[in-house]
């Protein structure tokens, strides 16, 4: 794999770049315990609780699970309702750490690894989470990340991050980024 575009250096000393990747969406993760994840990616499965009246699901108890690490001070929960067929793609961390629950609707994810030093470097995921596959996710620093809402519903994600926002720890990368090459369109199988 190489790289397109050297982004910079985290605090720890790691390099990330912009990987030069085939076309496409990568591997499609079925499975948390997947041999195909990019690694320090964490996926959780959470029980949901129907009954007459609607559902009820738990978000995250911050001194456990995949959490359990995220300082109280710091912690930030947000949640972001979005519209069927937009794309929110691509943003990274430099030190924050993401915690996505996808509560409503259905979220197409897609990863890539931008961590130089990582074994998965340059590897894709695509995930497909929200009310028909109940996931938590944890996203580590140097992990791009985006999706688009599958369906013809609005879906509502929740996420909770290990820092509050600040935009210098931020990166952008364009949705249709040409190295990435990710592929939005629908798949026909």
């Amino acid at each position: 794999m190489t790289a397109s575009a050297v982004l910079g250096e985290l605090e720890s000393g790691l390099e990330i770049a912009i990987p030069k990747s085939e076309a496409g969406i990568g591997k499609v993760i079925l499975s948390p315990a997947s041999g195909d994840l990019i690694d320090d990616v964490q996926i959780n499965p959470f029980p949901v609780w129907p009954d007459d009246r609607g559902y009820f699901l738990e978000i995250a108890r911050l001194t456990q699970g995949l959490v359990a690490g995220f300082a109280a001070d710091s912690t930030q929960v947000s949640a972001a309702l979005n519209y069927p067929g937009i794309i929110k793609a691509f943003h990274y961390h430099r030190f924050q750490t993401d915690y996505w629950v996808p509560v409503a609707g259905l979220l197409q994810i897609a990863l890539v690894d931008l961590r130089t030093d990582s074994k998965t470097f340059g590897v894709k995921n695509t995930l497909y989470v929200g009310a028909l596959r109940p996931w938590q996710l944890l996203i580590p620093p140097g992990v791009a990340h985006g999706y688009k809402v599958v369906g013809e519903q609005p879906s509502v994600l929740v996420y909770i991050t290990n820092r509050t926002y600040n935009p210098k720890d931020e990166g952008r990368i364009a949705y249709n980024d040409p190295s990435i090459a990710y592929d939005w369109e629908l798949q026909h199988k």
